[in-house]
């Protein structure tokens, strides 16, 4: 995969470490990022944070902003995103939250809608996608957004 090989090149490049926040992408992300062999030089550790209470028992998520805004939404994708450099300490961090389906969706928040949470040295944002396919493709898809907003963030 072109994505994964060149967010390698610049993490050992840049000296940088990561660390992942997953929940409908099960850990995808970080098996991915761990596939590489000297993975160990850049990858710190990855939450898979899939109930509302192990975000809040790992990733310090407000319980209030789960109800207020929900679990797939950008609030709690950047909750999980600072909560991943408050505990692993690492440069980068990435957090994904999403509904893959079938199940699941609404009006308002659809099938294939997932929310990203990313901090890249001090720099924190968060951001919203809508994915179509079936539960794969839509994790797929959510892994491939989260290395490509990686690679443009870390070369701008």
């Amino acid at each position: 995969m072109p994505a994964l090989a060149q967010l390698t090149e610049i993490l050992l490049r840049q000296q940088l470490t990561i660390a992942t926040a997953e929940s409908c992408t099960g850990g995808g992300l970080s098996s991915l990022l761990t596939s590489q062999s000297g993975s160990s030089a850049y990858f710190d550790r990855g939450f898979v944070t899939y109930s509302n209470q192990s975000k809040i028992d790992m990733l310090d998520v407000s319980e209030q902003v789960l109800q207020k805004f929900g679990v797939v939404s950008e609030q709690v994708a950047m909750q999980m995103a600072n909560g991943v450099i408050t505990h692993a300490k690492t440069d980068v961090s990435v957090s994904i939250t999403g509904i893959a389906g079938p199940t699941g969706g609404s009006n308002e928040k659809p099938v294939g809608m997932v929310c990203f949470g990313f901090c890249t040295m001090g720099r924190c944002f968060a951001h919203t996608q809508q994915f179509s396919g079936d539960r794969q493709q839509i994790i797929n898809a959510s892994i491939e957004f989260a290395l490509t907003t990686l690679i443009n963030e870390l070369t701008r």
